[in-house]
């Protein structure tokens, strides 16, 4: 099972709905103590992947992480994977955060919104 948005509010149900020696992955920052203890009568175990995990601790296997980057450009290059950025909306200045906090509160946004450059 994966949970791939604001593991606060979803752990609970997916703790609920794994199956017995089941596991659930996140990639999402939680704000709060995940309640690990719904697994334990399941033998259900949680998985945290973080993309610098290998490069900040210089595990073992760090050129996997390059592995992955080498394919993943393969796939964008290919059209395969497709960006999530929906609009660009220049660079960083008061006026794009505000043109871009105002497009988040209306719940207008479709995909990301970029800010890049000063």
């Amino acid at each position: 099972m994966l949970i791939f948005n604001d593991t606060d509010a979803n752990f609970p149900a997916a703790a609920e709905a794994i199956k017995p020696q089941g596991g659930i992955a996140t990639i999402v920052e939680n704000r709060e103590p995940v309640p690990v203890e719904l697994l334990k009568a399941k033998s259900a175990a949680l998985h945290w992947e973080f993309m610098f995990t290998r490069s900040m601790f210089g595990t073992p296997d760090m050129i996997e992480q390059h592995k992955l980057l080498t394919e993943i450009a393969r796939l964008v290059d290919a059209g395969t994977l497709r960006t999530t950025v929906g609009e660009v909306l220049g660079p960083i200045n008061a006026e794009n955060l505000r043109r871009a906090h105002a497009l988040l509160e209306a719940g207008r946004a479709i995909g990301k919104l970029v800010l890049s450059g000063f």
